[in-house]
């Protein structure tokens, strides 16, 4: 592809008059490469943050011949502008109010726009990737009416990331070229529309938003984050505010369980003469620090609040943010007492593993009851611990029952360790997962020498694609090798999706211990999905090749853009994430995983008063009441095809799946490879310990989870089909497309599809249904 803003050549102002096609902002970003004399200039000025020049060869090159009344060789620079000066705005988009465009505010060209209104989004997966899409990424627009379309959508986001690098530019007194930012914006803008690379979920909610334009709430940007209770001696409280907040925000938390034994639970002080009202705010705000208090009160001796929870707004009144309705205070009021459950046994005792654990089990059961929010959790324990590992054995622990299932639970394992214990566990659930600690801090890719750049590394992310420190957050990004052509059109997504996720790390977040630690790492996870699709086009050679030239671009865009915007390079760049709706919306298979079968069902669940419903009936799609909750939830089934000549799970066995992450560490992820090895437990449970053995040298983290047969239980989200039964279904649907936007915009309750192994790792939805006003 092209390098990002050149160093002394600004694109020329494109002429209003006749519309830029996309192939000409490609060549309008990337004109300066196009001469010997421009990438001379662009190798001799560091500064310059740059698209590679082999790469964005064939696009400008056809967007030369195009002849659109555009210029993209001029040297005018009257649209740089300084922090000293304001810059002319662009107008409105086709999307927003017409309305004065603040000086730090970037806005795509009305004229671009224009000619994506009525483009087809190549959603995937038969209706599968545009349900998904108007469920969860559909935001209200401000009219209160409608909600976005793709291209609105799209604008959105890419208006968000340029506004963020323009804002930090002119805040900084640093350069700003509106021409050429045009230029790329246009370009960013054609290849997330096209699904070459998409933002996270988190993005594509939040991104240009309200949430990021006016209330500069820039942790929602971020996928997940880690904390650890190592400290909990200083701050005993502070671990479990941390989770409770980032979840509220739709952020995916791991933490530790180091802080057990550091501190006593000493108990609250229950003297009438010293308690105090305290009145909980109706926001994310005023319920986390309920909760802080209340466990401050447990390990400090400090007075029992007296909760007054009449502020809460009432149960069954609409949020107009993150959509649903709220539940009321009462799913707080059962979690204070939660807490105090498991807390009030130990008083005059130490902090135990499992009353970590507990609580922030408990918490994240909280933040999910209302229906409309996911959160995701890791649980990082010592597999010497048996308390620790029979966590998730309901037998032993039935309590647990209810809320056990928030996290993920994981062993820090070390090389050289035992695994015929651990693995005992594995085999009848699949958990505990393993993560090295010494590999994720040692290396970046497993291919190259230790460099130990994360020693201070704590722990990772729910699904373990990233090495993080505590109270660090990051951000991730997915690119589609398998929608892609050439290798050179890749290198030009991968530069495009850096740039966005790289534009993230400007955003401080309102924690000051995760700004201290971000501020320095900057770090970023560019994913992979669609493996699968790709190695059945292209083998594993060429992903070899593209892996290896797709790592070496990143690292020297992550040095223009560190450089042109004046901050620290990426501490690591790259990971494979398992995906989820994202990747559902490309119609790609999930990161590096094989689909369960060519042929199958996906399942959807729905409110039964969606107003997505209507239209999937009259397109033919099979709908109907969930068990178990027959009048409140509905059930789509959507046919799916995932391709000829890929292999699926059933053909590809445990050695082979550990091979492939084991490859994607060496030659991709300097982060981590997040893998769900799924094996037979009869033929392969046995296994388990010694394949653990061999692969512990090569990888930073792994999960297991038993095969099950697709269709064991009613309404699985994925139930395998013949062939024969997929045209039968397809047949039914007579090739009519779905009009998901001829409804109103009623309030519906957004329900996640499924909570399953390939988490997103984040929140759907809107603003905080806690919390009306936030996100």
């Amino acid at each position: 592809m092209q390098t990002y803003l050149a160093s002394k050549r600004p694109l020329s102002t494109i002429n209003s008059s006749s519309p830029p096609t996309p192939s000409a902002a490609a060549a309008a970003a990337a004109a300066f490469t196009t001469s010997s004399h421009a990438l001379k200039e662009k190798l001799s000025n560091p500064l310059s943050p740059s698209i590679n020049s082999r790469a964005i060869s064939n696009i400008s090159s056809s967007s030369n011949n195009n002849n659109n009344g555009c210029s993209f060789h001029g040297s005018s620079h009257r649209n740089k502008s300084t922090a000293s000066a304001s810059s002319p705005s662009s107008s409105p988009s086709s999307s927003t109010l017409d309305a004065p465009l603040p000086p730090h505010k970037f806005r795509l060209e009305p004229s671009f726009m224009q000619q994506w209104e009525e483009e087809e989004p190549p959603f995937g997966f038969n209706g599968l990737g545009e349900l998904v899409y108007r469920r969860t990424y559909s935001r209200m627009k401000a009219d209160g009416e409608h909600r976005e379309r793709w291209f609105e959508t799209v604008e959105r986001v890419v208006n968000g990331t340029f506004s963020m690098q323009k804002e930090w530019l002119l805040n900084q007194r640093l350069e700003w070229d509106e021409d050429r930012a045009q230029g790329l914006a246009q370009e960013m803008y054609r290849r997330i529309f096209e699904m070459k690379f998409l933002p996270p979920g988190r993005g594509l909610w939040a991104m240009g938003s309200t949430l990021t334009e006016e209330r500069r709430l820039y942790a929602a940007l971020n996928n997940c984050g880690f904390v650890s209770t190592q400290d909990m001696a200083n701050d005993p409280a502070g671990p479990f505010a941390f989770l409770m907040d980032a979840s509220m925000l739709g952020v995916g938390v791991g933490f530790d369980t180091l802080g057990a034994g550091r501190v006593t639970v000493w108990g609250p002080n229950r003297k009438e003469e010293v308690r105090k009202d305290w009145v909980i705010e109706d926001s994310r705000e005023g319920w986390v620090e309920s909760v802080r208090k209340l466990i401050e009160a447990y390990f400090l001796n400090l007075p029992l609040p007296k909760f007054d929870y009449s502020v809460i707004r009432p149960a069954g009144m609409p949020i107009k943010g993150f959509g649903g309705v709220s539940q009321g205070g009462e799913i707080l009021k059962e979690l204070h007492e939660e807490i105090e459950d498991v807390l009030s046994p130990l008083v005059g005792e130490r902090v135990s593993v499992t009353a970590i654990v507990d609580i922030m089990n408990l918490i994240g059961k909280c933040v999910v009851a209302g229906n409309v929010r996911r959160t995701a959790e890791i649980a990082f324990g010592s597999p010497e611990d048996e308390d620790y590992i029979d966590l998730k054995n309901y037998e032993k622990n039935p309590q647990r029952a209810s809320y056990g299932w928030t996290s993920n639970n994981s062993v820090f394992a070390t090389v050289g360790m035992g695994y015929e214990g651990v693995c005992e566990r594995v085999k009848l659930n699949g958990e505990p997962g393993f993560a090295w600690l010494e590999n994720m801090r040692a290396y970046g890719r497993m291919g190259s020498p230790p460099d130990w750049k994360d020693v201070r590394a704590m722990g990772g992310n729910p699904c373990l694609e990233q090495t993080l420190e505590s109270f660090e957050l990051c951000c991730l990004v997915e690119t589609f090798p398998d929608k892609h052509d050439s290798l050179e059109d890749f290198l030009a997504t991968l530069q495009f999706a850096f740039l966005y996720a790289k534009t993230v790390t400007l955003g401080p977040t309102h924690w000051p211990k995760t700004n201290a630690v971000m501020l320095r790492n900057r770090r970023i996870g560019c994913s992979m999905s669609g493996l699968a699709q790709f190695l059945a086009r292209r083998g594993m050679g060429e992903l070899h090749r593209w892996c290896e030239e797709g790592y070496q671009t990143l690292q020297e865009a992550d040095q223009r853009y560190s450089e042109w915007l004046s901050i620290p390079r990426s501490i690591k760049t790259t990971s494979i994430k398992p995906s989820g709706t994202v990747s559902l919306l490309a119609g790609a298979t999930p990161g590096m995983h094989f689909p369960e079968s060519r042929f199958y069902i996906r399942r959807v669940r729905l409110a039964s008063n969606s107003e997505l419903l209507p239209p999937l009936r009259d397109a033919g799609y099979v709908v109907e009441p969930a068990i178990g909750d027959l009048e409140r939830t509905s059930v789509v089934e959507i046919p799916v095809d995932v391709g000829e000549g890929i292999r699926t799970v059933k053909e590809v066995g445990m050695w082979e799946q550990l091979a492939f992450a084991a490859f994607l560490q060496r030659h991709w992820a300097d982060n981590q490879v997040s893998c769900t090895v799924t094996f037979d437990p009869a033929t392969e449970g046995a296994q388990l310990a010694n394949a653990l053995d061999v692969y512990q040298y090569q990888l930073k983290g792994i999960s297991f989870l038993p095969k099950m047969d697709l269709g064991a239980y009613a309404q699985m989200p994925y139930e395998e089909i013949t062939e024969e039964m997929y045209r039968e279904r397809v047949g039914r649907l007579g090739g009519r497309r779905v009009d998901f936007w001829r409804g109103g915009a009623e309030v519906e309750d957004k329900k996640e599809e499924l909570l399953d192994k390939f988490c997103e790792s984040c929140s759907s939805g809107e603003e905080d249904p806690i919390e009306g006003r936030k996100e």
